[in-house]
């Protein structure tokens, strides 16, 4: 198929990504390039300085310490309102300025920061005897925080920590073992505001420290250029294979989605530019935003950042975060091979070719020229080895990501970029803050009620002690919980009712979570409600149903990788060297197995047989049973052999056949 892409004057693929002028409050008050004047450039200011101030401060707390532990979450828990209602309106589309939904607000949440900063000891001393005064605040903050989410989230999580708020006084009127004995107020008080197991418990602790030095980590590094650099990488290492264009926007959106750490804004960020060039050789519109969201959805699951919630497990399991990252790195790389071969099956059997080496950028001169920007990441690998907190380590990679930008013009960073980043790190994490303080207040409430205990009696007596139904019923109520959910509410709402359920049917804990994490991620492009599908839907122009359909079909290993981490305890490098080297050898055959069975093509398209062939020994693979793993490799091997000679012969038949004429 002729290729028709978008070329340079020097004959190369044009590979440059539209870059974003003045899109921070703080860019645009110095540039004021609409020409603002008054009350409206002098807004900008004060965002930007709140949000720039709060992002020094949280810099100092992770090198220096400061305030104890409940005053520090509260307060950023307040900042973050305070930046949630001066940046979102109250309706999407509506002016921001409206005296009643939002500067009320607004107002409401300078009281709460004031509140957190004066408040303090006094008001641990009142735990078990809260004031009249201390139930009104933590109303005030419940609400404010469930509106916030509403604002950056959506109403579906907004109505849930409602409910779970509600469910803490209406749980008597609940039948059976869903109901519980009632709550007063006060005990409300304590669980989800004066102490730190509700509001300001582990998720907004890992938001206000590890969480938002990631996130400004990630905005210093788009400003160095990496994200185009990792583009270029991407399609001069995969350029000229077959699909190389959505190979490369795999890779490419894989490695931005592990440092942002959200496949929505990844998608938004990627989309643009992957989805064209993919459109442009050969693939259609629905399968090019599939694999768009796909690839930024699954980079949550690749070390080393993989988002919030990796870190709130790592608090949740009393596991070090450098050996969740571990134990994630097979399963991430097996799903990238098995998209990869989907893409790659899809490619061949619509005739698709590379694109030309010359066309492509050089690999060589990529590396010498932009290679050093991802010594940041190398750095926190390492640091984190090394027992570094990630904390820490996150904080190290920021200053050497300042210190690698002098190096060359185009990298370098100078007064206003660095206070741009600063800004844009804070304002990116927005919605997971309000997400983390939303999934405190139903944590609480799970714990302070005991519904986790509850649901985890229910399910194993509806599952009747048996595990696979036990997991078919917990990953379809990640999927139903996860719609419309960043990750981390997700998995945080999950870990706590049903992680547990798991492990009391003796699944390691390890791998309990990891069951609702991935679940609770594949949920961005499951259909009905599949944000991240919908997202490079409406860059691709294509039908949204179609595109969360095709997403489903071409991340089918996120669906299946939970199940397999299960039942091959291979891919959780638990065994000997051989059963891990063997297992993991077994789980790929199996997983690109399944994917020829999907797209229908190995070598060439396959027939009904060859098909049901390659079905039946994806089956044999996922079980970590030698018999069935000997059979699958035959079955596995026998379909490539007879496909390869099939070919042989047809392209030895259609010479002599020429030759004849």
């Amino acid at each position: 198929m002729t290729n028709k892409l978008k070329l340079t004057p020097d004959g190369k693929i044009d590979l440059k990504v539209a870059e974003e002028k003045n899109n921070t409050d703080i860019e645009r008050a110095f540039k004021n390039p609409d020409g603002e004047v008054g009350w409206r450039r002098i807004r900008r200011f004060i965002i930007a300085a709140i949000a720039i101030g709060l992002a020094i401060y949280v810099l100092y707390y992770a090198a220096y310490g400061g305030f104890p532990a409940w005053q520090h979450r509260a307060i950023f828990t307040s900042i973050g309102l305070i930046l949630c209602f001066a940046c979102f309106p109250y309706k999407k589309g509506k002016p921001q300025g409206h005296l009643l939904f939002d500067v009320l607000p607004l107002l409401l949440s300078i009281f709460l920061l004031f509140h957190a900063y004066f408040a303090y000891p006094d008001i641990a001393l009142r735990q078990g005897a809260s004031s009249t005064f201390d139930q009104i605040v933590a109303t005030l903050m419940v609400f404010l925080i469930i509106e916030g989410v509403r604002r950056t989230i959506g109403h579906a999580m907004a109505v849930l920590a409602l409910f779970f708020w509600a469910y803490i006084f209406i749980g008597p009127l609940f039948p059976g073992i869903l109901g519980h004995q009632g709550f007063s107020y006060g005990r409300m008080t304590d669980a989800l505001f004066i102490t730190t197991n509700g509001i300001f418990s582990d998720p907004i602790y890992v938001a206000s420290t590890v969480l938002i030095i990631f996130l400004i980590f990630a905005a210093f590094m788009m400003r160095t250029g990496v994200g185009q650099f990792f583009i270029e990488f991407a399609f001069a290492l995969t350029g000229r294979i077959r699909g190389g264009p959505a190979l490369a926007s795999v890779l490419s959106s894989g490695l931005l989605a592990t440092i942002t750490g959200n496949g929505a804004a990844n998608a938004s960020m990627t989309g643009p530019f992957t989805i064209p060039l993919m459109k442009q050789v050969g693939y259609n519109r629905t399968f090019a935003a599939g694999v768009e969201a796909v690839s930024s959805q699954g980079g949550q699951i690749m070390p080393p950042i993989m988002g919030a919630a990796a870190f709130v497990m790592a608090e949740f399991t009393g596991i070090p975060y450098i050996e969740i990252a571990a134990y994630a790195l097979i399963p991430a790389l097996l799903f990238f091979t098995v998209v990869g071969a989907v893409i790659y099956f899809q490619a061949r059997r619509l005739g698709l070719e590379g694109i030309p080496r010359k066309q492509l950028p050089n690999l060589k001169h990529i590396l010498l020229t932009k290679g050093y920007l991802i010594i940041p990441l190398v750095l926190i690998i390492v640091l984190m080895v090394l027992g570094t907190s990630p904390m820490r380590a996150g904080l190290w990679a920021l200053g050497s990501v300042i210190v690698l930008s002098l190096f060359r013009k185009e990298s370098r960073l100078n007064l206003l970029s660095v206070l741009a980043a600063l800004e844009a790190g804070i304002k990116n994490a927005i919605p997971t803050v309000m997400a983390c303080a939303g999934a405190g207040i139903i944590a609480g409430s799970v714990i302070m009620t005991g519904l986790g205990m509850s649901f985890s009696r229910f399910a194993i007596d509806l599952s009747g002690g048996q595990l696979l139904p036990m997991l078919l019923m917990i990953m379809i109520a990640c999927i139903i919980l996860g719609m419309g959910m960043p990750t981390v509410s997700a998995y945080v709402i999950l870990a706590t009712v049903a992680a547990g359920a798991l492990v009391q049917l003796d699944v390691p804990v390890i791998v309990a979570h990891f069951f609702v994490f991935y679940f609770g991620i594949f949920s961005g492009i499951t259909p009905p409600v599949a944000i991240t599908s919908f997202i490079t839907a409406g860059i691709a122009g294509s039908n949204p149903l179609k595109t969360s359909v095709y997403s489903l079909r071409i991340g089918m290993a996120g669906f299946i990788l939970p199940y397999m981490l299960v039942y091959n305890p291979a891919l959780s490098l638990e065994g000997s060297t051989f059963d891990i080297v063997f297992g993991i050898f077994t789980a790929t055959l199996g997983l690109v197995a399944f994917a020829a069975f999907v797209e229908g093509c190995v070598l060439k398209r396959v027939n009904v047989v060859e098909r049901l062939i390659l079905l039946v020994s994806a089956i044999l693979l996922v079980y970590q049973e030698i018999y069935t793993d000997l059979i699958g490799i035959a079955l596995v091997i026998g379909i490539f052999v007879y496909q390869w000679k099939k070919g042989n012969s047809t392209d030895l038949k259609a010479g002599k056949q020429a030759l004849n004429q």
